[in-house]
């Protein structure tokens, strides 16, 4: 097996594999510039990511990416396919068992759908399926990821009932409650004529067929598989059942705080200014750190669309907790009160009252930790709120400048020596922010709040496979995979001094 960081030859069936002189199919273009009018640039990150995934789609072939323009390149190559995938995306995580791989073909209504599906649970908290319908990237799931989930649920409820009975130690499983700790992927194959997917976009299969298809092979390839191997159905179920405990703590939690009129109902905390305004498409929230600059922004807002909610402190890290302890935590609770989305199974996103939700927090290291928490929080446990471009970040600016008594504000360093060395033997007055609480409430507005001027950072989701990735890393209980991160990255730290 061969990995991007390695990457020189391969070693298949006893043979090394290098570049020939051998026939293949060579394919060039040039796009159109009346139909590409916006840019002809081509992101090599994006193009990366595809490839990869082509490359854990299609096992045992050899891929070779390369950008003349950067010089930079990339080579890939997976002897055990989609079983490779889960390895990967399990990298930083204590997996529970073996993955366990189960493929075939199902002919439904004259359509014939191949099958591959691979999972493995871990000890994480949260839940990661990547589905695929003949090698394009369905990232809203569909039929398949259907078939998957219903056949999971019904196999190993049976199983536990199977094995347990009617014994008063029997928890009733929920399909939510294996979902925590799942790593999976779904990939379904047909003929390129009969895929139907929701839209153009084609981020949703909707084929019928291949939800029939995905829970026939799975229902039985998966109840043979636990009776085979009883040692890693034990560790499954062991997995299901601290999650449903969890999920029934954790409604004993939300239950107790809903007689108090906290998380329902028509209470808002206490420490919220809200805004007039009640379209939520109108309406924006401001998350900001701390009583001091909960107070400047209060007064700067434009109170009709805009709202401020202050958080005391850094929030709990979520990467490692559960619901349970998420809404025992006040900051927490409050916020997801005032977001009105609700959490854990009581959670819609169709109630989110804010259409754009902005972490503002100071321009320092503790500032930086409190939004990665907030970052951390929202795509654990709110991640339509990324998805549906409802997540931002707000750039105070790190810099005051008067020069000949006309101030101006600078987001960046490069920005400031530009501006000083533009003005050299002027009087200038520098002014360095070093959190939100040292501007007033206008300039907090001018700067920071005002949409004619501020700068917002969208949170996007680009490469999920990378964004798990980094949230366990940096957020996780393991140190090595932190400390090599940090020794990668030095170099492009800026230190706070």
């Amino acid at each position: 097996v061969i990995s991007e960081e390695q990457a020189k030859k391969i070693i298949a069936g006893g043979h090394e594999h290098l570049f020939t002189d051998a026939t293949g199919t060579y394919t060039s273009f040039i796009p159109d510039k009346s139909i590409f009018k916006k840019t002809i640039e081509f992101e090599y990150r994006s193009i990366k990511t595809r490839v990869r995934e082509r490359a854990y789609l299609v096992p045992k072939l050899y891929f070779h990416l390369s950008d003349e323009t950067s010089g930079e390149s990339t080579n890939f190559y997976f002897e055990s396919g989609i079983k490779s995938l889960v390895d990967h995306l399990n990298t930083h995580k204590k997996a529970l068992h073996d993955v366990v791989y189960m493929t075939g073909s199902e002919t439904v209504e004259g359509l014939k759908i191949g099958v591959e599906v691979a999972f493995q649970y871990n000890d994480s908290f949260s839940e990661n399926i990547l589905s695929f319908a003949n090698v394009i990237r369905t990232y809203d799931g569909g039929t398949h990821l259907t078939g998957f989930r219903t056949a999971l649920t019904k196999v190993i409820k049976d199983y536990m009932t199977k094995k347990m009975g009617d014994s008063k130690n029997k928890i009733e499983l929920s399909g939510d409650d294996l979902k925590e700790g799942l790593t999976a992927v779904v990939f379904v194959k047909m003929s390129s004529s009969d895929i139907q997917f929701e839209s153009q976009t084609k981020a949703k299969l909707n084929n019928m067929e291949a939800q029939s298809a995905v829970y026939s092979i799975v229902k039985a390839q998966l109840e043979t598989y636990l009776e085979e191997h009883p040692g890693e159905a034990k560790k499954m179920l062991e997995k299901a059942e601290l999650a449903a405990r969890a999920r029934m703590a954790a409604r004993a939690a939300r239950d107790a705080v809903v007689r108090k009129g906290v998380l329902e109902g028509t209470t808002l905390p206490g420490k919220l200014a809200d805004c007039q305004e009640k379209d939520p498409a109108l309406c924006e929230i401001y998350i900001v750190e701390g009583d001091s600059a909960g107070g400047s922004a209060k007064q700067g807002r434009d109170r009709r669309f805009q709202a401020i909610f202050p958080l005391r402190g850094k929030i709990l890290n979520t990467e490692r907790a559960r619901l349970d302890k998420i809404i025992a935590f006040e900051e927490l609770k409050n916020l997801i009160v005032a977001l009105g989305t609700g959490i854990g199974e009581t959670y819609n996103a169709d109630r989110l009252r804010y259409h754009r939700v902005i972490l503002m927090n100071d321009a320092d290291v503790d500032g930086e930790h409190i939004t990665t928490l907030a970052l951390t929080f929202f795509y654990r446990h709110m991640k339509e709120v990324i998805e549906g471009g409802y997540l931002y970040i707000a750039m105070p600016p790190l810099f005051r400048i008067e020069i000949d008594k006309k101030e101006q504000y600078v987001y960046t360093e490069a920005e400031r020596d530009t501006i000083l060395e533009a003005n050299k033997g002027k009087k200038i007055i520098l002014q360095r922010y070093k959190g939100l609480g040292e501007m007033n409430p206008e300039q907090l507005w001018m700067t920071t709040m005002n949409p004619k001027y501020r700068m917002l950072k969208k949170v996007k989701i680009n490469d999920a496979l990378a964004a798990d990735e980094i949230f366990t890393v940096l957020m996780g209980d393991e140190v090595p995979p932190r400390k090599k991160f940090i020794q990668v990255n030095a170099t492009q730290a800026t230190l706070d001094v």
